[in-house]
């Protein structure tokens, strides 16, 4: 019995590979089919346009990342030991998966950014929803939920991108620094 091919998804996949590997410019919807193994056509049935399956393609890698990062939540720990351990899964779900970290770095330096960024808090992305939570809200400083990203969550995804080389202990320290530096003073 053969499995059925699920075409969108095998797009979205094409699309987040070539974008980690090539940019943006070297992703355009025939190379994209061509990396997923479908006809040009097929990609254009499932996404109107290139802007559209970049949107799709960031908000199912975001669902993934905090669907990992949340994934093992001690919901009884503070909320200091919850970050740094939501920070130490998702980098390693990114460094399990480089192209979702090259793919969103990419997204980030883009004119997607925005756009991109709405469509997934627009989805329900888990983390946006477990810093909105009010043991988490209350903690986190007063700052642009952007800024917040930036200086919080945006170092894993940099370091599981670049795919630079740290002990377990330097991780532990940069997940408690992020936390520090997004969180109110104890």
């Amino acid at each position: 019995m053969t499995i059925p091919l699920d075409r969108a998804a095998a797009v979205r996949d094409a699309l987040r590979t070539l974008v980690a590997r090539n940019g943006f410019h070297g992703a355009s919807m025939s190379a994209v089919a061509s990396e997923a193994g479908v006809a040009t056509g097929t990609a254009y049935t499932h996404y109107a346009s290139k802007d559209e399956l970049v949107l799709a393609a960031y908000c199912e890698t975001k669902a993934r990342l905090g669907t990992a990062a949340l994934a093992d939540l001690d919901a009884g720990a503070e909320p200091g030991a919850q970050f740094r351990g939501t920070w130490l899964a998702m980098y390693r779900h990114l460094t399990a998966n480089p192209d979702h970290a090259r793919f969103l770095l990419q997204v980030d330096h883009s004119p997607y950014r925005g756009d991109a960024h709405a469509a997934a808090i627009a989805a329900g992305d888990p983390l946006v929803a477990h810093a909105a939570a009010a043991a988490v809200a209350i903690l986190l400083l007063p700052l642009p939920l952007e800024v917040i990203y930036e200086l919080g969550l945006s170092p894993a995804v940099r370091l599981a991108a670049s795919k630079t080389e740290l002990t377990d202990e330097q991780l532990e320290e940069i997940a408690a620094a992020c936390w520090r530096a997004i969180s109110r003073p104890a």
